[in-house]
């Protein structure tokens, strides 16, 4: 049997993990010399290319002083938490990535509970520091800490910190003298993870994610726990709701390099990938046909959001996408149900309406963004937070929200986020910022990302994470200012948007097609304002001196999906297609809304 390695890499968003692994790649020599890679070799979904973040999980192996190391790219981000508690199930330890400079965020805190939880051995890899201003000693001690105060066991405080510069391809046990390359951390893996010790029984292998192959169907990935695993052997499917399904197994294939291949066996320790099993989930166990036994079941945190997702029906439907139907659009949640364990899908009364609970606005818009690249036309509502009743008390979910401000800003943003019933926790210098953490409910951080950034001139570095559920604690300002509604469809035009300007700010640009009820920009004051934004100058041959004065407009405010999602009010959607996003009100005729409103 070979020897094995299994290690899932925790790091925040852009610590470098990525780019590690890369590294490593190349340097096990899995690349040709004349093989062009490119960067960022595991984000390999526009999406978190664009983003630069890791939204899936993904696996790699390389071969080294002859072991196997399976390495686990995992999220950095909260939001996917149900994407990382899988994974950890797979790995025996943990590599922590943390960025010499910023040190451990809250997404690192999160997912490295997880781990500690779980009783994986962890690595610390102290990345960056070759950066100005880093602090790596200050920073290792504050890992230490965030472990200790994670309740972590003895031998999992007695960590190997490495420290180096994946951009620079080093890693070294001293910070002040950079190695030739990043043989250091690969031999601290071989010497502080603890290889496989597979217990004695029969064959057990939890599904802990789903591949899907356009030729063989799905296809099942998890890590063998126990026995073995071979081409046409019978087993039972054990279900997670305790029902059991015979089935025989077609292909195996193991992971090497960034594809996979093909094998005869698979032993316990290893990670796999199996054709051949019907109707499956993610969760349930693969176990043996004479004496099956079920795995426990994972737990995956409970969603913390919904929100509405409904067909396309404004008058521009069906321009730019190819599926705008109810049945594409419930297909396309379902399957995505399938593989998105935080993901919840609810049909409602209408058969267009459907109801999608996640992990947050971020996990949310993920979804959409892939969808509308896929060519989905579709509206979402306005996000809502999932309450609970816990011992006879109505609860909201609260965050931890980290903000780390240039001093001279901190009042404004301490401000922002009182005013929305935040809760100061701990406020301490970080270098030339000041370090703020609040408790706040969920249902505050809409639109608080917008209105920090204007308060605090672009500087605040904001991130959040569910901490838990606590009684209600009133209700939060919503937005300040109204709607400008377009009066009817047709062509803006920039006269009619130049005397309009007083009115409030604009979401569109002369020249763009609108349609009636569509939400076009924001009034000064507090109410809608419906506006005529089709009005032309009538080219009558009567002219008085200066009416012909140029037309300066000022650029449109463009929103990104998530900035849109946390605009709207609970009478407009976001309409999303494949080439545009639109804010419209629910009813778009103004009669329809007067009538509503009484």
């Amino acid at each position: 049997m070979t020897a094995i390695r299994n290690v899932a890499i925790i790091a925040h968003v852009d610590h470098g993990k990525t780019t590690l692994v890369d590294k490593i790649l190349h340097y096990c020599s899995l690349f040709r010399t004349n093989e062009s890679t490119g960067e960022l070799i595991l984000d390999n979904n526009d999406l978190e290319r664009e983003r630069g973040i890791t939204i899936l999980s993904k696996n790699v192996s390389v071969q080294y002083k002859g072991v196997k190391i399976n390495l686990i790219d995992t999220p950095g981000h909260a939001d996917f938490g149900g994407e990382v508690e899988r994974v950890l199930n797979m790995a025996d330890g943990v590599l922590l990535l943390v960025d010499a400079f910023e040190g451990p965020m809250p997404q690192t805190r999160y997912v490295l509970g997880k781990a500690l939880n779980l009783g994986k051995k962890p690595i610390v890899v102290v990345n960056k520091v070759d950066k100005e201003n880093c602090r790596p000693d200050e920073v290792q001690e504050a890992v230490f800490d965030l472990m200790f105060n994670l309740d972590a066991t003895e031998d999992q405080l007695e960590f190997r910190t490495v420290y180096g510069s994946a951009k620079h391809n080093w890693m070294g046990p001293d910070f002040k003298n950079p190695t030739e390359d990043i043989g250091y951390l690969l031999d601290s893996i071989l010497e502080e993870i603890p290889a496989p010790n597979p217990p004695e029984g029969n064959l057990q292998l939890q599904i802990t994610s789903i591949d899907y192959s356009k030729y063989t169907g799905r296809i099942a990935v998890g890590r063998v726990t126990r026995g073995s695993l071979a081409i046409n052997q019978p087993i039972n499917l054990m279900r997670r709701d305790g029902s059991c399904v015979a089935g025989r197994i077609k292909e195996i294939f193991i992971f090497e390099g960034l594809g996979k291949a093909k094998t005869e066996r698979v032993e316990a320790g290893d990670i796999c990938a199996v054709v051949g099993l019907e109707s499956f989930e993610i969760g349930d166990t693969v176990a043996d046909f004479d004496a099956p036994e079920a795995m426990p079941p994972m737990q995956i945190d409970e969603p913390t959001m919904s929100m509405v997702f409904t067909i396309n029906n404004s008058p521009f439907y069906g321009r730019e996408g190819q599926f705008v139907t109810s049945r594409h659009l419930r297909d396309r949640l379902m399957k995505e149900t399938e593989k998105n364990l935080a993901l919840k899908v609810m049909e409602t009364d209408s058969q267009d309406t459907f109801m999608v609970f996640g992990r947050g606005i971020l996990h949310l818009s993920i979804l959409i963004e892939t969808m509308r690249r896929e060519g989905y036309e579709l509206q979402v509502g306005q996000p809502r937070v999932i309450l609970k009743e816990i011992d006879g008390k109505k609860c909201e979910p609260v965050e931890i929200l980290t903000i780390d401000v240039p001093e001279e800003y901190s009042g404004k943003a301490i401000e922002q986020v009182t005013l929305r019933k935040g809760e100061l926790q701990i406020m301490e210098p970080k270098g030339d910022l000041i370090h703020l953490e609040f408790e706040i409910p969920s249902k505050a951080l809409m639109g608080l990302r917008t209105a920090l950034l204007n308060a605090t001139a672009g500087e605040a570095v904001v991130t959040h994470r569910f901490e838990s559920y606590q009684p209600i604690k009133g209700n939060v300002p919503e937005r300040q200012n109204g709607s400008l509604i377009a009066l009817e469809t047709g062509t803006a035009i920039a006269y009619a948007l130049d005397k309009l300007q007083d009115r409030g700010r604009f979401f569109i640009a002369p020249g763009e097609e609108v349609y009636m009820g569509q939400v076009v920009g924001e009034h000064s004051r507090d109410n809608d304002l419906v506006v005529n934004l089709t009005k032309t100058k009538k080219l009558s041959n009567v002219r008085a001196s200066g009416t012909d004065d140029k037309v300066q407009l000022a650029p449109p405010i463009r929103f990104s999906l998530e900035e849109n999602l946390e605009y709207i009010q609970e009478d407009e959607y976001v309409e999303i297609t494949p080439k545009s996003m639109r804010l419209r009100k629910i009813l778009l005729d103004e009669n329809d809304r007067k009538r509503a409103s009484r």
